[in-house]
């Protein structure tokens, strides 16, 4: 067995590892709503960011590439639910700071999906 396949099983084994920590926080998470018997935004939210590491997680085991949407996408929802957990007493200036990196990440995500439309391709000069 060559060094290249030692490195696979590592990755696989990782992946495999980082699944069940995501499906234990989940669980976690899930008593804790159970237990307080209140779901708030918060709760959801942390609930879509999990969602999107175990997409991210099977996209990598079966392709063995991570599309650079999904940690934008978790990046997106981490942030939404930190603008929701903040106190009101909080300096408004760090809540436009983190409206502006969602935007900035929006744009990130429209800017990787324009790729794909004909009309920004460059044309093939022959």
């Amino acid at each position: 067995m060559n060094a290249s396949k030692y490195f696979d099983v590592i990755e696989k084994v990782i992946l495999i590892i980082l699944l069940v920590a995501t499906i234990t926080a989940i669980g976690q998470e899930i008593q804790k709503v159970f237990v307080t018997g209140i779901v708030s935004l918060a709760d959801i939210l942390l609930l879509f960011i999990f969602l999107e590491v175990i997409g991210m997680i099977k996209e990598y085991y079966v392709t063995n590439r991570i599309a650079i949407s999904h940690p934008i996408f978790i990046a997106i929802t981490a942030l939404a639910r930190l603008i929701i957990l903040q106190r009101k007493d909080f300096d408004p200036v760090i809540l436009i700071y983190e409206a502006g990196a969602i935007l900035i990440l929006s744009l990130a995500i429209l800017a990787l999906r324009a790729r794909k439309i004909a009309f920004f391709r460059p044309k093939k000069i022959n």
